[in-house]
């Protein structure tokens, strides 16, 4: 695998002694690794040693893990809490005689946050060394499932990095074959825009002169030969297992400061629209290398 998403999902479930473990981790773009786990009270023990393993498997991108513990594994049910909802309808009755309020309704008192419970998780369970070691062996499980999650979605991405980066590719080269480079072309350029504004009559040691000089200011034979070395090290690190994010990110914002250089010194329509083409698909290839571990 050459490429690694940052983005990515994965719910990993367990068992022991009759309370349900669930963890769902998810994970998106990020500058390092910021990893948040919401757990149960009882589980805070694990943290320290859930961090190591992520730090082992992950070098970037924002994840969000959450573990759900439920006793038993019969299917969840629902459970009014009672007592929050008897609280509720003695505030409500008060708000409805003071006439600051209307009757609630059922449906609107039990989409009330903590009355309904669907019974999945139920914090009131305390751990023992069993269940601990069955949410610690879950979230390595749920960990590897997010490494195959990103895993794919790289290689989604590496296929939609390789047009890109062949684009930018045929672009430096159409600039490097542009015939407005040529200097004979540069000079019957000069030549035929003197002539429209004063006639044929012009020195010609002297247009030799301006022809060079404009020819050397609009030289872009370095930011081409750097744009290529800048593909080629790209193309090196779409090949690699490493982390290359940061690199490619990099390498990206020189080959847009380098197609920013063309546009400003072409001196012809064609170049131009190379240069202007070239800064459309840099964009867009560095869009796409945002989301790179």
């Amino acid at each position: 695998m050459a490429l690694r998403s940052m983005t990515g999902f994965a719910r990993q479930e367990a068992v022991a002694q009759s309370v349900s473990l669930v963890w769902e981790l998810k994970s998106v773009n990020g500058r390092g690794l910021d990893l948040r786990l919401r757990m149960p009270p009882g589980f805070e023990g694990l943290e320290n040693g859930l961090r190591a393993k992520a730090s082992a498997r992950l070098s970037r991108g924002n994840v969000h893990g959450v573990l759900s513990v439920g006793a038993g594994t019969g299917a969840s049910q629902r459970v009014v809490d009672e007592e929050r909802l008897a609280q509720i309808l003695a505030i409500t009755d008060r708000l409805v005689a003071e006439g600051r309020a209307r009757l609630p309704t059922a449906d609107g008192l039990l989409q009330l946050k903590g009355v309904l419970d669907f019974g999945d998780r139920d914090d009131s369970v305390r751990p023992n060394e069993a269940v601990l070691a069955a949410a610690d062996d879950a979230f390595a499980a749920a960990l590897e499932g997010l490494v195959a999650s990103r895993e794919s979605e790289g290689r989604a991405l590496e296929t939609h990095l390789s047009g890109r980066l062949e684009r930018i590719e045929a672009l430096i080269e159409a600039a490097r074959q542009d015939d407005a480079r040529r200097p004979e072309v540069i000079r019957a350029r000069i030549a035929e825009q003197v002539a429209r504004l004063h006639g044929e009559s012009f020195d010609e040691a002297r247009l030799h002169q301006e022809a060079a000089i404009i020819a050397v200011r609009a030289d872009i034979g370095e930011e081409i030969d750097r744009l290529a070395s800048h593909a080629s090290a790209i193309r090196d690190l779409l090949a690699t297992d490493e982390a290359v994010g940061r690199r490619l990110d990099f390498l990206t914002q020189e080959m847009n400061r380098e197609s920013n250089t063309i546009c400003s010194k072409s001196n012809a329509v064609s170049l131009s629209a190379i240069g202007l083409e070239l800064k459309v698909v840099v964009d867009q290839f560095r869009e796409q290398v945002q989301n790179v571990e």
